[in-house]
């Protein structure tokens, strides 16, 4: 494509994202009512979004009259989509909810988000949020371009006691002890392991990531990154064996490319199986201000711990690991002028959706399991068992990992993502995954 047609596009583009805002109220008002547009991720599907948009969004707006949301609401791939739409029209929204890398590496890595670290420290707010939180080298560009509202663990074992009792067992230990159940379980008519994997990404970030780092070690992404190392190599490899290996032994199966990733939940709450694989975040599907399926009572059942010891040759660290990222946050445009009224609405917004109020509405709606604050007492959130149980899941592991999707681009780990699925269709073998994996690193480290 020649220049002058990119250019067009890029004009095209531009336009149609405006009119878009515009249509929907977005446009420049004469009624002295600062309007700002955002982008949110909220899947409007579950009921829990309802209580976001009368405690979070209105009580926001009743409390500033002199401000006008123009808001956007898109969940899962439509929202990562609109994302990278408006970062190629260098157009995104005044304020918008991402990744400290990952799905939003674009909007770092191209400085579209503003660096809030100076509004921090103008509002001495610091000391309200961990450390980790506000650290600039756990966002993709290393800077401070988004403020996190918690930590999120991606490696959750969501553990059915009363399935696991019904038949004598325990929560496994060892892998060789978990494919041990598998009998036990069929012969009471359930399933061992429910996880969803029709989205190629729950596979890398839920489970693969964590397995990668218990078979490469600590930092094995840096070495990739600085060429110490490669996809290639025995331990990753050995990595992808054991996907293939879990395939073989029947704990993954290929009916799970076909299970809806809300249905996987569903299907641990009514006893079908023993075991769910998700990322802690998946807390909120059991609780009553999510998608309601257990009790309060029943709930209790509920036990979080990570992927069970990995006890085969190989691996570097065989136990008690997760793969641990900051949680979605709130930023701001780049280009919205500094020092304007726009832009002190916008930080307004950004300190109110990272704010004490809100960080515990999420905590207590089940979005994260670990908030970003210093100043909220757990025992004044009102959390139900489910929630109760995933918060004791830091003590389940010593050791954090990195999880791919934060540690590598797109173009990277788009090819793993596709990888890993064509492992459990028997449509590659590990070892193609890792060459077509090192090969899409080398092109997009090329490109830099």
């Amino acid at each position: 494509m020649n220049k002058t047609a990119k250019s067009l596009i890029g004009v095209l583009l531009v336009l149609l994202l405006a009119a878009s805002f515009v249509a929907c109220g977005g446009g420049k008002k004469d009624d002295g009512i600062i309007e700002l547009t955002v982008l949110n991720y909220m899947d409007l599907s579950n009921p829990g979004s309802i209580n976001e948009m009368n405690d979070v969004w209105e009580r926001f707006e009743k409390a500033n009259p002199d401000i006008r949301i123009v808001r956007e609401d898109l969940f899962d791939e439509p929202f990562h989509q609109k994302t990278e739409a408006y970062a190629a029209a260098g157009q995104i929204p005044d304020v918008i909810q991402c990744w400290p890398s990952g799905r939003s590496t674009t909007l770092h890595t191209q400085r579209l988000l503003k660096d809030l670290a100076p509004f921090v420290a103008r509002d001495g707010l610091a000391s309200q949020y961990t450390p980790v939180s506000l650290d600039p080298s756990q966002q993709a560009a290393g800077y401070l371009g988004m403020i996190t509202r918690g930590m999120t663990a991606t490696n959750a074992v969501f553990v059915n006691m009363e399935v696991l009792n019904d038949c004598g067992l325990q929560p496994a230990k060892t892998y060789s002890e978990l494919i041990a159940q598998m009998p036990i379980l069929r012969a009471k008519g359930y399933d061992t392991l429910v996880m969803s994997t029709n989205q190629t990404w729950v596979m890398q970030s839920c489970l693969f990531s964590a397995i990668a780092g218990r078979f490469c070690g600590e930092g094995w992404d840096q070495r990739i990154h600085s060429g110490q190392a490669k996809f290639t190599d025995p331990d990753f490899v050995a990595a992808l064996e054991f996907v293939k290996r879990m395939y073989d032994d029947g704990l993954l199966t290929q009916a799970m490319f076909a299970i809806d990733y809300t249905a996987a939940p569903a299907d641990l709450a009514n006893n079908k199986a023993a075991y769910l694989i998700d990322g802690d975040w998946q807390t909120g599907a059991f609780i009553s201000t999510g998608m309601d399926l257990l009790t309060p009572e029943q709930q209790k059942k509920l036990f979080v711990t990570v992927f069970p010891e990995i006890d085969i040759p190989g691996v570097k660290i065989p136990a008690r690991t997760n793969t641990v990222v900051l949680a979605t946050g709130w930023g701001m445009n780049a280009n919205i002028p500094a020092g304007s009224a726009k832009e002190e609405a916008a930080w307004r917004l950004v300190k109110w959706l990272v704010g004490k109020e809100c960080v515990s509405f999420f905590l207590e709606n089940g979005t994260f399991a670990a908030g970003s604050r210093t100043d909220i007492d757990a025992s004044s959130l009102k959390l139900e068992p489910a929630q109760i149980a995933t918060s004791k899941l830091g003590g389940e592991y010593d050791v954090s990992t990195v999880v791919i999707d934060a540690a590598f681009e797109g173009p990277v780990y788009t090819p793993l993502n596709d990888g890993l699925a064509a492992i459990g269709m028997g449509t590659m073998t590990p070892q193609q995954v890792a060459s077509v994996t090192q090969a899409a690193f080398d092109n997009w480290k090329a490109s830099q």
